[in-house]
């Protein structure tokens, strides 16, 4: 089942089981998903959004959430921190799992030995290996500065 079945089917849910926090954040992720697909009209070589691109978006919130979470925490808005955190346990439902610091750490070696990496100018090889294989169960950003090292 794709991704954005999955999400309808979870809308409908939350519909009829009037579970209003999860339905407002599942409307949320549909509102994301549509803003790609309008800022994508004007290219003729999509045909839409795909499971790639949704989980590109999902893995976005969730990042955007926690900053807001910890800002809040920052702010003594414990209240608004809650209600991130259960927006951000919602949208992690159409995430894949997250890999463990060792299964990155092989991930990023494996990837070094299939592109042939040998210096740091080859680190665009490998993060896009990288983004290829493991979209939505790694945190890229944190990853980056792994593979520089490895490379350095």
């Amino acid at each position: 089942m794709d991704m954005r079945t999955r999400i309808a089917s979870a809308l409908k849910d939350a519909m009829k089981s009037k579970e209003a926090e999860r339905l407002s954040t599942l409307r949320l992720i549909n509102a994301a998903i549509k803003d790609m697909e309008i800022a994508r009209r004007g290219e003729e070589a999509e045909d839409g959004v795909g499971d790639a691109e949704i989980l590109q978006i999902l893995g976005r919130m969730v990042k955007q959430r926690n900053e807001s979470a910890r800002a809040y925490e920052e702010g003594n808005r414990l209240d608004l921190a809650e209600r991130e955190r259960a927006e951000i346990a919602v949208i992690e439902e159409f995430l894949p799992r997250q890999l463990s610091e060792k299964e990155v750490e092989d991930a990023i070696a494996r990837a070094i030995a299939e592109t042939g990496a040998g210096s740091i100018r080859d680190m665009g090889k490998v993060m896009a290996a990288l983004k290829a294989k493991f979209t939505g169960q790694m945190d890229f950003g944190a990853v980056g500065p792994m593979v520089k090292d490895r490379l350095a």
